[in-house]
């Protein structure tokens, strides 16, 4: 719980009764490795704090797997097509390893807004971080190459790297992983 409150500190100041409220509204949660977090068809129904462990987002596109993105710990996590307006979600949330969570459901969120003293403000941060590292991604995709988005996936996630399976690299990438391998190659060379 406390790196809920500091990650949720960094964005806003809160008080010993602000505390109380996160403490009484986020619950935890323990997933296994291969466990989803979010199946597609289903309704994202809570806004998920990681504290330890990775998850991945992805869709199935098709009948192939497209690796969107990953979260680790100290980060949120929610499918906000979903969460918002309460509709089924096309994404899929899963632990790649074993993964501890809090989280707050769509009703609760809404009570942390009222009675957070900052907690509006929380609320549109966090959705700013979340808004630009998606239009970044989405926009890496039309214009840069597969080893252009490489060395992004190594700057944006260079603590993951030995976390993650390659295919799994490979598919966020974009490439198939014979092809992630031939870039691999070439920047070693380079270096």
């Amino acid at each position: 719980m406390e790196s809920l409150l500091n990650t949720i500190r960094y964005f806003i100041p809160l008080s010993t009764s602000d505390e109380e409220v996160v403490r009484r509204l986020f619950h935890k949660k323990v997933f296994k490795k291969g466990e989803y977090l979010l199946q597609a068809g289903n309704v994202c129904r809570y806004v998920i704090f990681i504290e330890t462990g990775l998850v991945r987002y992805y869709i199935n596109s098709d009948g192939e797997e497209r690796t969107n993105y990953f979260n680790k710990e100290g980060e949120f996590v929610c499918d906000y097509l979903s969460f918002l307006p309460q509709a089924p979600s096309n994404v899929n949330i899963q632990a790649l390893e074993d993964t501890t969570i809090f989280v707050i459901s769509f009703n609760d969120i809404h009570e942390f807004y009222r009675e957070v003293a900052h907690g509006e403000r929380f609320g549109r941060l966090a959705i700013e971080q979340v808004f630009v590292s998606i239009i970044s991604q989405i926009g890496s995709l039309y214009t840069d190459s597969p080893e252009e988005r490489y060395s992004k996936f190594l700057s944006n996630f260079r603590d993951l790297v030995q976390r993650i399976p390659q295919y799994y690299i490979a598919s966020y990438v974009g490439i198939k992983p014979q092809s992630l391998s031939r870039i691999r190659k070439r920047i070693a060379g380079k270096h």
